[in-house]
């Protein structure tokens, strides 16, 4: 049976392509799902893509993986800095987690250089751009395999 993995692209990632594209690229959301498709099949898992700018919407989708999906990739964009919310629903759920981002938080504004999520995940990417993606469900999927 092949792996599941669960894909959350949070808030303003629907804005990909056209919002502050210094930082973040010309790639759009539909240009990076399409990648991650395309790498799941070759990978041979399951890959089950949302984007909501909810953080009640992302605890759900997190609380709804357990026993539905074998590892979760996440980029939770702003909530990073700040959802404890986040960072509990993660950390109840004990699946493998790889935590994504688009830029290097770390080199940008000090208030983005923490992360609440990274305790409770299993790895931190950040700043391959669309790259992050790959290299996130890559990881995750290692991750499982491993396990096993």
């Amino acid at each position: 049976m092949a792996e599941r993995i669960l894909l959350i692209h949070g808030p303003n990632l629907n804005m990909l392509g056209t919002r502050e594209t210094g930082v973040y690229g010309v790639e759009t959301l539909e240009s990076i799902n399409s990648r991650c498709l395309a790498l799941a099949e070759e990978l041979s898992v399951e890959l089950d893509i949302h984007q909501t700018n909810s953080e009640s919407e992302i605890v759900g989708l997190i609380q709804a993986a357990a026993g539905n999906a074998d590892g979760i990739v996440i980029n939770p964009a702003a909530y990073t800095h700040y959802s404890y919310a986040i960072r509990d629903a993660l950390a109840a759920v004990r699946l493998p987690a790889v935590e994504v981002h688009l830029s290097n938080i770390c080199s940008r504004e000090e208030f983005r250089h923490e992360s609440v999520i990274a305790p409770v995940v299993s790895g931190q990417i950040a700043g391959f751009r669309g790259n992050s993606y790959m290299l996130g469900i890559r990881a995750v999927v290692e991750l499982i395999r491993n396990a096993q």
